[in-house]
């Protein structure tokens, strides 16, 4: 396994406190919660740009019916 890359964020401490909260929640540390929040709004990031790209061009409106 790669090691992991290790870097400074800078937090407000109201944000730190929801964060630890929602950790404690789930018995996760702060730095797994965040980690769990990024990776899942990548994973929804990329089935919506896959969701755009198999979608069919909108073809319009119907054709009026003389």
């Amino acid at each position: 396994m790669a090691a992991k890359r290790s870097f400074l964020l800078r937090l407000s401490p109201e944000l730190w406190a929801e964060l630890k909260r929602w950790a404690d929640d789930e018995l996760r540390s702060v730095n797994a919660q965040i980690e769990y929040v990024l990776r899942e709004a990548l994973r929804r990031r990329r089935r919506s740009r896959d969701d755009d790209r198999a979608a069919p061009a909108d073809p319009g409106p119907p054709p009026e019916q003389a």
